[in-house]
């Protein structure tokens, strides 16, 4: 592994190893930048995984303190685990379902096409699908998109194939088993599922695409990248000009490091990104780095979801094949006569019996769970997922609680906007009728489960009053300090945002490439 001297200060240093980080980290090293990458958590390898739920989540999650706020159901069935990521190597990407839709048009330009939403802070993109195409195109090949550019599909197991059935006889039209970034048959060094359901929280074959197993090798294979895993970053550095010059981490050993950089780019997830930029607070920003706006944290999104259980006469066995499977896009469309602004999707979920029985039925106890339980194997599952409102209030700030290092833990606050209510009781409504019209004898409709889909709290803007980032997601306030993940996305769209922080990430190399040079070894 190539190492950087901590005082070379024409490195790029990369936060986090996530969908963000870890591409753009990849994207910047063949172009012949010096790359240090820090990340929190330690570097997990298919070997290391347990195919166990509570096991996984004990090794993968990050389950540093945080508090939570808010009216949420979150702060009452999850208080203390707002969010599920995970802190190691490969970030969220090594714990993610691998659906890959796009961004479409309209909700790319939300405050354009749903008008004023009393409430919600709602504000166009400063980017539009044209301009992120090329990127789309780049981003499905890097990840081997089932369904795109001739990637075949996955195969339909039996949760899929309720789902579609159902889906078929409610009148849905759009629906398929992907696109997903699994792979179907080997492609670019990556083997094909073997159907095992267990690739959703870490994969020992690595057929599913990640930063662990197909960016940060090939970064590591071009000699510029220096992967620094159990290092938790603590403050964003800068000088009296307002540039970043470096960070300060704490190592595996405890101890406290500075590495110097040109470009600091932070991709820790829009909680933990939200987080540092606010710890990074100095006389010269005293309300945190980047921050002049007061945007920072702010208008932070989870998406609309919930899920649908369907309990049949007959076994289905949802666990046997992929996690999610299938996808409906009907109700992923600009149709403001369904009561509410934004879409969804509707995609099929497995959970196994632990997991089963801990998130159907929070809090439940005696026959309420025990009577779900035992209908585990005639059970299949659903997820809803769709645009939620950005709303200033809802935001990440600095708790009282602190971490192991002594510094302030995240503080996320939410509050259900009413247009996402409305989407979720239409979501759960549709998903019960799809599986009734195949001969459900009942269904469940479960509230959100903890976060996966962090975005919002750096947000990129046209105007730097509105926003925390431009349109390449450097900072209005600091000129070589990027924001790299799902912090920057302007609205939530209803797609699952992996593909696009990917897009996004690429494109972001590229600015970075052209404004930078000076940077290259």
């Amino acid at each position: 592994m190539t190492r950087f001297d901590y005082d070379d200060s024409d490195v790029v240093v990369v936060v986090g190893s996530g969908a963000g980080g870890g591409t753009l980290a990849h994207e910047l090293c063949k172009r012949g930048f010096k790359t240090v990458v820090l990340e929190a958590g330690p570097h997990l390898t298919g070997e290391d995984y347990h195919n166990d739920e509570w096991k996984a989540f004990g090794q993968m999650a990050w389950t540093d303190p945080r508090t939570t706020s808010g009216s949420w159901a979150i702060a009452k069935d999850f208080p203390n685990l707002p969010a599920w990521i995970v802190k190691a190597v490969g970030g969220t990407t090594t714990h993610w379902a691998g659906a890959c839709p796009r961004f479409k048009a309209h909700e790319l330009a939300a405050r354009t096409a749903y008008g004023d939403i009393d409430g919600a802070s709602l504000l166009d993109w400063p980017i539009t699908l044209s301009e992120l195409e090329p990127y789309y195109d780049q981003a499905e090949i890097k990840m081997g998109v089932s369904h795109r550019h001739g990637r075949p599909p996955l195969p339909a197991n039996n949760n899929y194939k309720v789902f579609a059935n159902g889906a078929e006889k409610v009148g849905y039209r759009d629906y398929a088993t992907g696109p997903y970034a699994t792979n179907a048959e080997p492609y670019d060094g990556r083997p094909a599922t073997v159907q095992d359901g267990f690739n959703f929280q870490g994969d020992k074959h690595g057929s599913k695409w990640s930063t662990l197993v197909a960016e940060l090798p090939k970064a590591e294979a071009t000699g510029n990248l220096d992967l620094r895993a159990d290092s938790h970053v603590a403050q964003i550095l800068h000088d009296t000009d307002g540039r970043a010059t470096g960070v300060l981490y704490v190592d595996r050993n405890g101890t406290l490091r500075r590495q110097r950089a040109a470009v600091v780019c932070v991709a820790g997830n829009s909680i933990e990104t939200a987080r540092l930029l606010l710890l990074s607070a100095s006389t010269q920003f005293p309300d945190g780095l980047a921050n002049s706006s007061g945007q920072v944290g702010r208008n932070y999104m989870r998406h609309t979801t919930g899920t649908v259980w369907g309990q049949f006469d007959k076994p289905v066995r949802m666990y046997r094949g992929e996690t999610m499977a299938g996808v409906i896009g009907d109700e992923a469309r600009l149709d403001t006569d369904r009561g509410f602004a934004g879409g969804y999707y509707m995609q099929t979920i497995a959970l196994g019996p632990a997991f089963f029985g801990k998130f159907v039925a929070p809090g439940s106890w005696g026959p309420a769970l025990t009577d779900v339980v035992d209908k585990y194997l005639n059970t299949a599952g659903m997820w809803i997922v769709g645009e939620d409102m950005p709303q200033e209030s809802n935001r990440v700030t600095l708790s009282e609680t602190v971490d192991e290092y002594g510094l302030p833990a995240a503080n996320v606050h939410f509050d259900d906007h009413p247009n996402d209510v409305l989407m979720r009781r239409h979501g759960h409504q549709q998903g019960a009728a799809v599986y009734k019209a195949v001969g459900a004898t009942n269904t469940i409709e479960t509230p959100p489960y903890p976060s996966t889909h962090n975005l919002g709290t750096c947000r990129m803007s046209q105007r730097p009053g509105d926003g925390v980032v431009d349109r390449f997601g450097r900072a209005h306030d600091v000129p070589n300090l990027f924001v790299s993940d799902g912090s920057v996305f302007t609205t939530g769209g209803a797609a699952n945002p992996t593909l696009t922080i990917v897009a996004l990430a690429i494109r972001q190399a590229e600015y970075i490439a052209g404004q930078y040079r000076t940077a290259r070894s």
